[in-house]
């Protein structure tokens, strides 16, 4: 990856609307997936979410809902990449895109130790509200719909999160 000069390894699909039932229409997209192949690097951070964000917007995403979808998307790739691969470039953060008319999944995985949700700390907690981190996980749970955690057999940290239109 690294001597093409290029972070990351995207494959993007496109799956066109049908014109009543005549063939399909090139102006409209129902259904896009991007997956993208990233080294845990401070730079994929803003490739992840303009892959995401771009997806979201030509599915139909109000401009609230890019803000919001960028800045969950750049929290979730920031604890992948510092926290789950401790900036490890052998080890990629795995970003995948999944929009449709309805909702778009964005799920964000790494191959590090794995990671317990139960055990973050409060952000808006008195002790923890001058703290300069701490609150990537509230921005997430704030901006998007459905975000949840979970722990792949083969290990990491897999975080699926959704944006209802």
């Amino acid at each position: 990856m690294q001597a093409s000069g290029k972070l990351s390894t995207v494959l993007i699909f496109r799956r066109p609307a049908r014109s009543r039932g005549g063939p399909p229409s090139s102006s409209e997209v129902t259904e896009e997936t991007v997956e993208l192949k990233l080294p845990s690097r401070i730079e994929a951070i803003g490739e992840a979410a303009t892959a995401a964000t771009d997806a979201a917007r030509r599915l139909g995403f109000a401009d609230d809902a890019l803000f919001g979808i960028e800045l969950a998307v750049r929290e979730a790739v920031t604890n992948a990449v510092l926290h789950g691969n401790r900036s490890d470039e052998s080890k990629p953060v795995e970003v995948g895109v999944l929009g449709t008319d309805a909702r778009l999944v964005v799920t964000v995985r790494d191959r590090g130790e794995g990671f317990d949700y139960s055990h973050v700390a409060d952000p808006t907690a008195r002790e923890n509200i001058l703290k300069a981190s701490g609150r990537g996980i509230l921005f997430m749970r704030t901006f998007m719909d459905e975000v949840t955690w979970e722990r792949p057999p083969e290990g990491g940290t897999l975080v699926r999160m959704t944006k209802k239109k």
